[in-house]
């Protein structure tokens, strides 16, 4: 199969899981129909599904990931010592964990095509992410409280582990509780990460986007707390602060120097 055959099966099987879904039409664009793709993978609640749909996904996926271009953590050089800044989506990172910004249900974004890297990093991780995700909250029986951490195999992304953590949400003035919570985040992954004998994580901008932590506050907990984790914990564990959007990049290249 080419990209555009397993494309085309993968939304024919999607469709056909909901007898709702009988009307929509295979859009004949590219654009459209990974649109289309991507959406039904967003909305799909978690759900065993068949061993040759996920060997037909993971093969599409690898391949999408691949034409995006990956980036090696070797090709990187750090700003400091065990330190790294850098701009780019997070998906194609190859290191040993990313880390995803989740909700509290742990189980991904539901809205189609949303660009919050929860979202993103679901869409190209794979539907077995999510099933994943499903699996750690049935055994835990409850909501992920904040500052918290979980890890997860990354499936078909380059990278080898997923560390999912739920920032505080701010709703009007920034409090200390607030960033502690977030400091929490950040040491709950380091901690999690050295547990699992994690070489390598990249950070994203966690509980800046929706939940409107001020992006430089935010900046300045995490190369904070990253700083005093690795010198208090001895730890030789590297670190990717990774941002997408030019601002953010400007604040971490002046904190860090």
């Amino acid at each position: 199969m080419n990209q555009s055959e397993r494309r085309n099966y993968l939304i024919d099987s999607l469709l056909e899981e909901k007898k709702e879904y009988k009307k929509i039409l295979l859009p004949q664009s590219a654009g459209e129909q990974k649109a289309l793709l991507r959406s039904l993978m967003n909305v799909r609640m978690a759900a065993p599904i068949s061993e040759v749909f996920l060997q037909i996904q993971d093969e599409y996926l690898k391949e999408e990931t691949k034409r995006k271009g990956i980036t090696d953590i070797r090709v990187l050089k750090p700003v400091e010592e065990g330190i790294y800044l850098w701009q780019g989506d997070i998906t194609t990172l190859k290191c040993d964990a990313i880390v995803n910004a989740a909700n509290s249900g742990m189980t991904g974004c539901y809205q189609p095509c949303h660009n919050c890297i929860d979202n993103c990093i679901h869409t190209y991780a794979g539907i077995q992410l999510r099933n994943a995700c499903a699996d750690i909250m049935e055994k835990q029986g409850h909501e992920e409280p904040t500052g918290q951490a979980k890890i997860t195999p990354a499936f078909n992304l380059p990278c080898r582990y997923v560390l999912h953590t739920v920032g505080p949400i701010v709703q009007g003035k920034l409090t200390k509780e607030h960033e502690e919570l977030l400091a929490s985040c950040y040491r709950s992954c380091l901690e999690l990460a050295d547990e699992n004998e994690v070489k390598s994580v990249a950070f994203c901008c966690i509980s800046t986007g929706v939940f409107m932590f001020p992006n430089e506050r935010a900046a300045e907990i995490a190369v904070q707390t990253v700083r005093d984790y690795r010198r208090e914990k001895n730890s030789g564990i590297e670190v990717i602060f990774n941002v997408w959007k030019d601002e953010d990049y400007e604040i971490y290249r002046e904190l860090l120097g």
